[in-house]
């Protein structure tokens, strides 16, 4: 039996945090979207750029990619490439994004071992460069709703066989909590609070309610 004498109130070192993670964006591009059937792609937008959001409230690292923008797949998604305006996109030939020298360079200088991965599709350009990762020893988280596959069968084997070999599956929304965790943070709640009620949909409508009839710092 545990000795409860001894339990203490530190973290898991499991845990997400603003200094431990950097988000990787893979292909979030429009002939990506096109063949993307396993769920609502509108909802993956919504997905991405809350994660996105997410990011930039609490500094997190990113690393956006795209694969044969100019010649096939289109530029990075809009509502993204906003949210990051200065940020530099490596662009490459290969599906399998931990292949191009940029990208894993650009992995590199976040100086993160947490990756946090979203992309289109789950089946390739998540897959691939997430088992790399692994390889690599990398921890690697995938955010699942902000990812989606050709159909609901090839995004949930897909989930499926990164669960298998070590990856942690997460949404979007428990990535933005995980890094808050504690409604006390004043520096980063008001832009959490943002998010929430931009991109969160009925949860965010709850903190709407709440400010509205309870006040301010209504919480989680």
């Amino acid at each position: 039996m545990t000795d409860l004498a001894h339990v203490t109130a530190s973290p898991s070192p499991d845990l997400l945090t603003p200094d431990n993670c950097a988000v990787l964006f893979i292909d979030h591009q429009p002939q990506m979207f096109f063949g993307t059937g396993s769920g609502d792609r509108t909802a993956i937008v919504n997905s991405t750029v809350g994660l996105a959001k997410a990011a930039r409230a609490f500094d997190v690292p990113v690393v956006l990619s795209t694969v044969a923008a100019d010649s096939f797949s289109g530029p990075l998604l809009p509502q993204l490439a906003a949210v990051f305006p200065d940020h530099e996109v490596v662009d490459r030939t290969s599906m399998n994004a931990w292949e191009d020298e940029a990208f894993v360079e650009a992995v590199k200088a976040t100086g993160r071992r947490k990756l946090v991965i979203a992309g289109l599709w789950t089946e390739v350009c998540v897959v691939l460069p997430a088992l790399s990762a692994l390889a690599q020893g990398y921890e690697v988280y995938v955010v699942a709703d902000a990812s989606g596959g050709v159909t609901p069968e090839a995004h949930a084997h897909s989930v499926q066989r990164l669960i298998q070999a070590g990856v942690v599956p997460v949404t979007w929304v428990q990535v933005l909590l995980e890094l808050q965790r504690d409604w006390s943070r004043g520096a980063t709640y008001e832009a959490v609070m943002d998010v929430v009620k931009e991109h969160a949909g009925a949860y965010g409508l709850g903190v709407v309610y709440a400010e509205a009839v309870i006040g301010d710092h209504a919480g989680g």
